[in-house]
């Protein structure tokens, strides 16, 4: 293991002194107007484990609009603690100097970060620093490549419709694509959104249907409004849940049923139970066996 970070920082708190009695972590992810990336998250969740298994009480302080209702640098005391890490990111700009003032009155380290400007009061306030880089010591591997992480979750393909004014009243793509949307921010998944549509002019489309393809068939499933996004996604062997935005239904229903699909979900009859249902479905050996078949046809 590569850990000589989260090691340096273990000998720095449990050295010559007295070890923390009550130490808080915290991060980019800490303020409020910061930001929560996925490596500093991972960042913290390493930390954390390492403190853990040395024995130090710590808590960590969210943003409230990441982590709603947990503690924060608002709501926590700074005189409950005699010890404050920073975690991950750039120790640069006024939110990280701004912690030397409100937690003054404790020793203040940072560890896995990157030194933009070693005269920054945001760098000078903290008593050590264990940086990853811009020091003149050698870089170090950073704290998220090492740390504990869950089962991956399935990555799903969203392509949705957001036209077709020729299906007039009979339209509920609005209505349709926030029950989507919104049933899909609740599940545990990564979240591709992916659009057929071509382009040559704009790098965040695929500029040929081979490229769509590919993108498609490294999916673990699919969820469409789109007749192409059900039609391609079954002849790469992906699973699909499609969703009739049009009342009373029409061409996606008409292609799922000519594919015999089973997988297809009606605008007037969308609820999260349903999409639940055939999400497991979708992602049961049975889902991927039915997919995989209509590849081979």
């Amino acid at each position: 293991m590569h850990d000589d970070v989260a090691e340096a920082v273990l000998r720095s708190l449990l050295g010559p002194g007295r070890p923390p009695e009550r130490l808080l972590l915290t991060g980019w992810f800490s303020f409020r107007d910061g930001e929560a990336t996925a490596g500093d998250v991972l960042a913290q969740r390493h930390m954390s484990a390492a403190l853990t298994g040395a024995g130090i009480r710590h808590e960590t302080a969210w943003s409230p609009g990441f982590r709603p209702g947990e503690l924060s640098l608002e709501t926590a005391d700074p005189r409950a603690y005699d010890t404050l890490l920073f975690v991950c990111g750039p120790v640069h700009g006024p939110q990280v100097a701004a912690l030397h003032g409100r937690f003054g009155s404790c020793r203040r380290l940072a560890a896995g970060v990157s030194v933009v400007d070693p005269a920054d009061p945001a760098v000078t306030g903290f008593h050590a620093i264990v940086a990853r880089d811009g020091t003149a010591a050698p870089a170090r591997r950073d704290l998220a490549a090492d740390a504990p992480a869950g089962p991956l979750p399935p990555v799903a393909g969203v392509v949705l419709s957001h036209g077709q004014g020729e299906y007039g009243v009979r339209r509920r793509h609005a209505e349709v694509t926030e029950r989507i949307t919104g049933w899909l921010a609740g599940k545990d998944c990564a979240r591709v959104p992916a659009d057929s549509r071509l382009a040559t002019d704009d790098w965040r489309l695929c500029a040929t249907a081979e490229q769509f393809l590919a993108l498609v068939a490294r999916l673990d499933l699919v969820v469409t409004t789109r007749l192409h996004g059900l039609v391609l996604g079954l002849r790469t062997g992906t699973p699909v849940i499609a969703v009739d935005p049009v009342a009373g239904g029409a061409k996606v229903s008409a292609q799922a049923r000519t594919l015999d699909w089973p997988a297809l979900v009606a605008a007037d009859a969308l609820t999260p139970d349903i999409l639940d249902h055939w999400w497991e479905w979708a992602l049961s050996g049975a889902g991927r066996t039915a997919a995989a078949c209509h590849s081979m046809r």
